[in-house]
């Protein structure tokens, strides 16, 4: 559990058992479902519903079927990710699909997404939740199959970039800090700043995340370095260092290249590196981050706005 959710971590604590009991089954193969729970994870999701709930009427059993329920969501779409990219370790240990194979793993992926919808079925005199979870979810199958259609297109540009981001990341981290204050009764006027504040710091995120994929020590990661490139994801700085660098046409033919050996991995890395790409794109994400503690003036001076603005601090600084 990360430090700064030190003021909510008995009830992040009591959400990871709520996870356990979800998840337990005497299905053998059900049971693998586990083990993404069990190799951890920073559950950012389920913190900042409790941390958005903190501006309403707060109360956890409220609150409790939304945290879980967002966790399972995300949980479903990475086992989802590993089959797509053919991942075979995720933070340091085999994938479902590494364990058990791509039709296994789907079908787990569709069997911890339907525990969250029935959790979620318990806000029925709350539409809201229902509704905007039901949009995220939607506009996360889109940025997935976004992004498979446009594997190994080197010409993409920022938009399509950002057009991706946001489906795939921000959207759920954005509903997560909103509709934790919409459970507990928060008004509009504190749940959109709060969506908007997700919003942001998702993007950042998903930007950070890319660039670790180049730069982060692997033992850290927790994956391979270099995995985007393997799998043909165009991210931010290498759409950048396709614009800028002095050897355009060789890392273009990189990124277009479906088989890349280890070597020509960290040539593509190098020249990524060498015009500036990582820099730039750490400044795009501390510019959402910069939006994002703008959202939380709008908030009530209460600890978890503290909170929030720590997450925000993290985000910008992580190695993970």
């Amino acid at each position: 559990m990360l430090d700064i959710f030190n003021n909510i971590k008995d009830d992040l604590l009591i959400v990871e058992e709520e996870l356990k009991q979800i998840l337990e089954t005497k299905n053998p193969l059900l049971e693998t479902s586990s083990s993404l729970l069990n190799a951890g994870g920073k559950r950012l999701r389920p913190a900042l519903s409790i941390l958005g709930a903190k501006f309403g009427d707060y109360d956890l059993e409220e609150i409790k079927p939304l945290a879980v329920a967002l966790e399972l969501t995300h949980m479903a779409t990475l086992i989802h990710d590993d089959v797509v990219d053919d991942s075979m370790t995720r933070r340091g240990a085999p994938t479902v699909k590494a364990r058990w194979g791509n039709g296994i793993s789907a079908n787990i992926g569709m069997y911890i997404f339907a525990k969250s919808l029935a959790l979620i079925a318990k806000y029925e005199g709350n539409p809201l939740i229902s509704k905007v979870l039901a949009r995220a979810s939607l506009k996360m199958c889109e940025g997935e199959i976004q992004q498979i259609s446009a594997s190994f297109d080197s010409s993409q540009g920022v938009k399509d970039y950002f057009f991706r981001v946001k489906r795939k990341t921000a959207l759920l981290i954005s509903a997560s800090v909103q509709l934790g204050a919409v459970a507990c009764g928060a008004e509009r006027s504190i749940y959109l700043p709060l969506g908007r504040y997700g919003n942001c710091i998702g993007m950042a995120f998903q930007i950070t995340d890319d660039i670790l994929d180049l730069v982060a020590d692997q033992k850290e990661l927790g994956k391979p370095v270099g995995s985007d490139l393997r799998q043909g994801i165009i991210t931010l700085p290498l759409i950048y260092a396709i614009s800028k660098s002095g050897q355009r046409d060789r890392l273009m033919e990189l990124a277009r290249q479906v088989e890349k050996d280890e070597e020509e991995v960290q040539e593509a890395i190098e020249l990524i590196r060498a015009c500036g790409a990582i820099e730039y794109s750490f400044k795009v994400a501390r510019k959402y981050i910069e939006k994002a503690k703008q959202e939380l003036t709008f908030l009530p001076n209460l600890p978890a706005k503290n909170t929030l603005c720590q997450i925000a601090d993290f985000i910008d600084s992580r190695k993970y």
